[in-house]
């Protein structure tokens, strides 16, 4: 009997796509397969949405070493589109241009066998990538002017979005879902809810802030505190347009720009709300606006950008405990454990009682399979510093589970799970974890019934559920009931189809970005 929770082995999949010009050896399909049946297609637009016609967009298909064959080129049409039909499957960059834009380069892109991939592109005009050069004290400056050779300016753009998949990331689905649950968990940390950046100087009605916009169009606080207002009230579409013309009045308002972000993040219009992020940050580099622009990043599956995001953030702000949490849900998503251990330890230290890091390593732990002595230890903290905490109580329970396998160890940890079911009975993961305990002892009559109740307070399809059922099989089939562990195992398949019908449903729902690294010389460079 395994001390690894059940489903800890599954189809590594990954959490985002970071796109970077580099050339790996093509994924090649067999003979006649590889031939005529992926298309590439997308929308190539400016920084203001509207679509670039007559841009140029080159695919060229790469090998480890060199491009191969000749490159395809297409102009795209007045609706700013683009298509490459009928070709092989393996490994391409695409690179984009038009006069008075930068030229943009993404890839590695891997085509596999029949596929459709969707890629929406920005290009960003020549004039306002040189505005990045402007005197410190102006609004594209201003970030200089205030922490001159500290902050460091990003060495990526977020070039487009595409859509969501369910390849990629770091170890097992048990592991991916855990770093997905921390990336939501790490977004709802915001000390600055959506739309509700700063503090309005009143409440005033609807009406009033509508009047002060008819009355005084071109004042930049009227249009910002009404498109606040329009967030606040679950308007988002509404306030956008009062947002961007306050926006347009005095570019130089970091405020203005996380405002506007919150109401394109509500309208589910990501890539517009990042860029706004970026901006606020770039203008007044406060913690709050680091951190909104870095938990997009985390949510839309950029990884790498996220963390070097947080990776400023909390040099910025070594006292930030968000910031350090959020660094650490980053470096887990990208398979870095021990950096993510540290970083959350890191969080736990500057304030001992707060429960989030507790709660992140108790996660992490869960999906994890190697015991962890610094994890163990500062879960061991939790359960003392908050002895009444159902989770504290399960999560140490757990870390000495995984730790030794000693009499007096299963006995305290018997103890831990008892106490933490005693202070929440709807824990179902407790129970769970009880059944396995005394399964391991071939304690089945007493394994039994906590499977069972595990299974009776899982009020949804969720990973204790799915595990519940298939132990409980287990345990039946182990005690010679064989007619009740074919109908656990029904369960048990129902469950899983169902949670993995959920999770696929959630992973599409979300737009990935596609993301350019940048240089000194504006050209993409492989990332490290």
């Amino acid at each position: 009997m395994t001390r690894s929770h059940f489903g800890q082995a599954g189809i590594c999949l990954a959490a985002c796509i970071f796109i970077a010009q580099v050339t790996v050896v093509p994924v090649r399909a067999s003979s006649q397969e590889s031939v005529a049946n992926v298309t590439v297609q997308g929308y190539v637009r400016d920084s203001n949405g509207k679509p670039v016609a007559k841009a140029t967009v080159i695919l060229q298909f790469m090998t480890a070493t060199e491009a191969q064959s000749t490159p395809q080129i297409t102009q795209t049409d007045s609706e700013g589109s683009y298509r490459f039909a009928a070709l092989q499957a393996g490994t391409y960059t695409l690179h984009t241009e038009k006069n008075g834009y930068t030229e943009l380069i993404v890839g590695p892109v891997n085509l596999a066998p029949k596929q459709t991939k969707t890629l929406d592109l920005t290009l960003v005009s020549s004039t306002a990538s040189a505005l990045k050069d402007v005197a410190p004290g102006t609004a594209t400056g201003k970030l200089n002017a205030q922490v001159p050779g500290f902050f460091d300016e990003p060495r990526f753009t977020v070039a487009g979005v595409t859509e969501a998949s369910n390849s990629g990331g770091h170890g097992s689905e048990t592991v991916l879902r855990t770093s997905e649950a921390l990336a939501r968990a790490t977004v709802s940390l915001s000390k600055d809810p959506a739309g509700d950046s700063g503090t309005p100087k009143s409440t005033p009605t609807e009406s009033s802030l509508r009047g002060a916009v008819t009355r005084t169009p071109q004042d930049v606080e009227a249009n910002r505190e009404l498109g606040r207002f329009l967030v606040n009230h679950g308007r988002a579409a509404e306030a956008v347009p009062f947002l961007q013309h306050a926006s347009e009045l005095n570019p130089g308002d970091a405020e203005t720009h996380h405002l506007l972000g919150d109401a394109y993040e509500k309208s589910a219009n990501s890539l517009e709300a990042v860029r706004e992020y970026q901006r606020a940050a770039e203008l007044d580099p406060t913690e709050p606006n680091l951190f909104d622009w870095g938990t997009e990043l985390l949510a839309h599956r950029a990884l790498e950008p996220a963390t070097e995001i947080f990776t400023n953030g909390n040099r910025l702000f070594p006292k930030s405990e968000r910031m350090l949490i959020a660094l650490g849900a980053s470096w887990y998503a990208l398979g870095s454990n021990d950096q993510a251990i540290q970083c959350l330890a890191s969080a736990s230290d500057l304030a001992p009682e707060n429960p989030t890091p507790y709660l992140f390593l108790g996660k992490m732990q869960t999906a994890g399979t190697t015991p962890s002595e610094q994890l163990a230890k500062l879960l061991a903290r939790f359960a003392q510093l908050q002895p009444d905490n159902a989770l504290a109580n399960y999560y140490y329970a757990v870390a000495l589970w995984k730790q030794s396998p000693s009499v007096a160890d299963d006995a305290r940890v018997e103890s831990l799970l008892a106490k933490a079911v005693h202070l929440d009975a709807k824990l179902g993961a407790a129970y769970l974890q009880l059944g396995i305990l005394y399964a391991q002892r071939d304690d089945f009559s007493r394994a039994v019934p906590e499977y069972q109740k595990a299974i009776e307070v899982s009020v949804q399809p969720d990973q204790t559920l799915q595990e519940a059922h298939y132990r409980l099989a287990q345990a039946y089939e182990r005690t010679g009931d064989k007619s009740k562990a074919q109908v656990e195992l029904k369960l048990y398949g129902e469950v899983n189809m169902k949670l993995k019908e959920d999770t696929d449903h959630e992973r599409h729902e979300i737009q990935e970005f596609v993301i350019s690294l940048q240089t000194t010389n504006s050209t993409s460079q492989p990332h490290p």
